[in-house]
């Protein structure tokens, strides 16, 4: 006789299933179910699933122009690059038929499910078929541009990631550098580009023919990525043009590079001042109290607790006053926000035990938090010989 980890009696022939494996067929089946479902752009199995198609978009993005301009296509490694073209097709493909059909959006204060109106957002012009054309032209990587207009799941991938973060600081470090990372690689890609233009306008001209061209020495594309930075940046040091087609590309290059660079360094800007509003409030709000203490001549020993306590509330909230960001609230979401984070610890008081469960919920409401560090003076209970009610000072 056999018996299972409960005590039973194991019959022969009877198939036990251990907690592990139970386990993981239950989390098989409530994945294969997740997937029959509909998705919330910032569900976290939808957005991982954008990561691998904003991979397939990249790989089109940085190649697609490296294939046209420059000669690493071969004969012999076409096979090689059709192959990965195609696994990058089949998830476009993926992605269109089983995940958007199922992608939720709100229109007019409602969250649209119906088939009719999600298949309003699908790209399948990311999909056209322009490779038919390889049967007169070739395998030439310009076709495959379609792809790049698949820059949606690109910017929604963005979007979405700080809010799947599910550790604070996770998500503090994804909403302070992601855009910045962003903004980054934008300008890499626009340098990607003009070296890929200049590449071809040597070709062109004819690789060596002057000294403005590409001569054809060491790595192509270094090389050329290296003129692309002097030239976007205006940094200079390059060979004077001599033809009108080099006079001309020199001309647009420094045109669109000052405006580029200039739009790129603005943002970059704009992103590390909104980065960085909420720590130089604080550094204000600190640098105020502080002087204000100075004047009136404060112990120190009371200017030190009070610098204390910024810098654990600053570390430990990443704010002074949570109520400045629930202001903007509507009051149902406030409600719902402040049960989530106080109603267990408010229930658990006997003055509220007895009390209606609404009117708790509105005392929440107006619950304001506020952080004590260890040793200060919070209330005091006194119990009268009248009433046993309890007054806090």
């Amino acid at each position: 006789m056999k018996h299972n980890t409960s005590g039973e009696v194991i019959s022969p022939g009877q198939t036990v299933t251990s907690g592990d494996e139970f386990t993981v067929h239950y989390t098989r089946i409530r994945f294969l179910r997740r997937l029959t479902v509909d998705f919330c752009p910032t569900d976290l199995i939808y957005v991982i699933w954008l990561f691998f198609v904003v991979a397939a978009w990249n790989w089109n993005v940085w190649l697609i122009p490296v294939r046209w301009a420059f000669p690493y296509q071969t004969s012999e490694n076409i096979h090689l690059w059709l192959l990965a073209d195609y696994t990058c097709d089949l998830i476009y493909i993926i992605d269109i038929l089983v995940f958007q059909p199922r992608l939720q959006f709100v229109r007019g204060g409602d969250i649209v499910v119906s088939r009719n109106e999600t298949t309003n957002n699908f790209d399948f012009i990311s999909l056209f078929p322009l490779e038919v054309f390889y049967y007169f032209t070739g395998v030439n990587s310009l076709l495959r541009f379609p792809r790049l207009l698949k820059v949606r799941s690109f910017l929604c991938f963005v979007h979405n990631l700080c809010p799947v973060a599910v550790l604070v600081f996770l998500m503090l470090f994804l909403f302070l550098y992601v855009r910045v990372i962003r903004t980054s690689m934008y300008l890499l890609y626009s340098l990607h580009i003009n070296a890929c233009l200049f590449y071809w306008g040597s070709d062109y001209e004819g690789l060596g023919s002057t000294k403005w061209v590409y001569n054809g020495k060491g790595n192509a594309y270094i090389r050329c990525y290296y003129f692309a930075v002097k030239t976007l940046i205006t940094i200079g040091g390059l060979p004077d043009p001599t033809t009108v087609f080099e006079i001309c590309f020199q001309l647009i290059n420094y045109f669109v590079g000052v405006f580029a660079f200039s739009i790129m360094i603005g943002q970059m800007r704009d992103v590390v001042g909104a980065a960085t509003a909420g720590e130089n409030y604080y550094r204000a709000c600190m640098d105020s109290t502080v002087k204000y203490m100075t004047s009136y001549n404060i112990p120190r020993e009371v200017q030190n607790r009070i610098k204390t306590w910024y810098d654990y509330t600053w570390k430990s909230q990443g704010m002074l006053d949570e109520q400045e960001l629930l202001i903007q609230l509507p009051t149902k979401m406030r409600l719902d926000i402040a049960v989530d984070v106080n109603y267990a610890i408010v229930s658990k008081v006997a003055l509220f035990q007895g009390c209606d469960r609404q009117m708790v919920f509105d005392m929440l409401t107006r619950l304001k938090s506020v952080v004590y560090l260890p040793g200060d003076f919070v209330c005091k209970k006194v119990r009268t010989h009248l009433s046993s009610r309890r007054r806090c000072y």
